[in-house]
């Protein structure tokens, strides 16, 4: 064999050793893989994202007729209240359409993007090598960072993409293009901030989850740190500069142009993506920094049931979602006595978004918090759904039908503890507001009131539970449209009061039946109702499981 090799071409020698390559050889290969895997799901996320600006564009003129109307509309956000919720509100003094749509929607665009991001990267890192794909690549001539490297070169050109495509949705909406291109590329800076927070997370732990979780909570911090920058001072105060969010936001499209906070994004990312190579050489393929823990070697008795098994791969989602919300719900509650002095000269239409009585602004808050956390839940519950799928296109659920676990029992441990679980949420965010609140306004009863505006909201979820349990068993990989109920449902949440919208089209969304404690009075029967049509559509949702055949990818 020596001989062989010491007699060999020197040419051949030559080729052997180069097809070693580099850490980053196969990267464009791997670009193509990537781009063929999405050729659905990305270039949807992208232009469901970039439509919204052009829906917003054709949709507010229609509604928002004359200048009168838009002022009117632009208060809302100028407002601790929409500090809270939108952000800063720049270019809202004197408000335009395009203003509307990045002051007092931005926001939304902002998070689809992180959420579009986070997703994308996890999915072709952390669950390539959760699957054993990339195992199987790397037994190539393919690099240690060309995965990794790969799914950020095509997160940087979908960021890209998206930025194009907003500022094309203004212009397709016939709209006043001059800080389109900004707000447009604001919104990708934020995208390419998650991403680089991604490929840090997918380093630390071996579990996809885990990963796209751990990226979420950074999400979900940014959001509240925003949020509370924002509502200490108007335009935001130092607090927010903390937040990638608010970086985006403070570029202040169509009121006072400004590139250089992009800067802040494009640096973090960068940074963010360097820390992720330097942690992806100190771990093994398939491996996590930070190990998993060893369980018993024996599982208790009560473990063996299909109960368990949900109950055990939804606690860490859960423990992170209650402890987020707990925190956000203290937060928001610490802020109750300030906001609600600063309500004292609100106008006539956003009083109508807090409840339409003056007199009683401190219950408007409260009841518009109970929506905006029940809304948040909601996140909760599309995310369990979606994983319950990702155990069956990962192979995960076929071994444990192949036991004595029947279908209906499957779905219905998930589902039930899902259920189960946007019960705790409320029960959870509603106590810490309110708890909170009381401790703000030095008035104890708020402790039940914020708790019971919380609860009433249950049934409602619990549609929106029942409708993506309805796909999963029918059309699993239709999951998705879900977030179009989410989005529609939010809309009409905050701004439906004074959107003049025909009755029936308010009446499609669950959260509109709910009475809007402590303002108005309990109704039951809108809730039993609700009840029943999400234990029809769960029931439906059972019995299409039971008849397809598992989703395999």
């Amino acid at each position: 064999m020596t001989t062989l090799t010491s007699n060999a071409p020197r040419g051949a020698q030559t080729q052997s050793a180069g097809s070693r390559g580099t850490a980053l050889t196969g990267t464009g290969t791997l670009i193509r893989f990537i781009l063929r895997r999405d050729r659905i799901k990305l270039p949807a996320w992208i232009l469901g994202i970039a439509l919204l600006s052009m829906y917003y564009g054709a949709a507010l003129p229609q509604i928002y007729k004359t200048d009168e109307d838009l002022r009117a509309v632009s208060q809302f956000a100028e407002g601790t209240m929409g500090a809270l919720i939108a952000g800063p509100g720049y270019g809202l003094t004197s408000p335009t359409v395009e203003s509307v749509i990045v002051a007092i929607y931005g926001l939304y665009f902002l998070l689809l993007a992180a959420l579009m991001n986070i997703l994308l990267i996890s999915r072709h890192t952390r669950v390539e090598e959760q699957t054993g794909r990339a195992e199987l690549i790397r037994a190539n001539v393919v690099g240690r960072h060309a995965q990794l490297t790969a799914a950020l070169i095509v997160a940087v050109g979908a960021n890209i993409a998206l930025s194009l495509l907003i500022a094309g949705g203004f212009a397709a909406a016939d709209l006043d293009t001059g800080g389109a291109l900004l707000f447009g590329a604001s919104v990708g800076a934020v995208g390419l901030v998650f991403a680089g927070i991604t490929a840090v997370t997918v380093q630390i732990t071996e579990y996809s989850r885990a990963a796209s979780g751990l990226a979420g909570a950074a999400l979900g911090v940014a959001y509240v740190v925003r949020a509370a920058g924002d509502t200490i001072r108007e335009g935001g105060s130092a607090l927010s500069w903390f937040s990638p969010l608010a970086w985006s936001q403070q570029t202040r499209a169509y009121a006072d142009p400004r590139w250089s906070p992009l800067a802040l994004s494009v640096a973090f990312a960068v940074a963010a993506a360097l820390l992720g190579y330097a942690l992806s050489g100190r771990r093994d393929l398939n491996a996590g920094l930070v190990a998993p823990r060893r369980g018993s070697r024996y599982a208790a008795p009560w473990l063996n049931s299909p109960v368990a098994l949900a109950f055990r791969l939804q606690r860490a989602s859960f423990i992170g979602w209650g402890l987020a919300l707990a925190a956000m719900g203290a937060l928001y509650g610490a802020l109750t006595k300030t906001l609600v002095d600063s309500f004292e000269d609100l106008p006539d239409n956003v009083i109508d978004i807090m409840g339409g009585d003056p007199t009683r602004m401190l219950d408007g808050y409260v009841s518009t918090m109970g929506v905006f956390d029940a809304l948040l839940v909601v996140v909760f519950v599309i995310l369990g759904v979606q994983s319950l799928h990702g155990e069956e296109t990962k192979g995960r659920a076929e071994p444990v039908l192949a036991t004595g676990t029947g279908r209906w029992a499957l779905f219905g441990s998930w589902i039930g503890m899902l259920a189960a679980g946007v019960t705790a949420l409320l029960v959870i965010v509603g106590l810490a507001l309110g708890l909170s609140t009381a401790i703000s306004v030095g008035d104890s009863s708020y402790v039940g009131k914020v708790l019971g505006a919380h609860l009433a909201y249950l049934p409602a979820i619990l549609v929106v539970l029942a409708v993506a349990a309805l796909l999963f068993g029918v059309i699993p990989r239709a999951i998705g449209a879900t977030w179009a109920l989410f989005g529609f449902s939010m809309i009409l949440g905050f701004f439906g009061p004074i959107m003049d919208l025909p009755q029936w089209v308010m009446n499609l969304s669950p959260f509109e039946h709910i009475a809007a404690l402590p303002l108005d009075r309990m109704t039951w029967s809108p809730l039993f109702a609700l009840t029943v049509i999400a234990l029809a559509l769960t029931a439906l949702g059972g019995y299409g499981f039971r008849r397809r055949d598992l989703d395999m990818k």
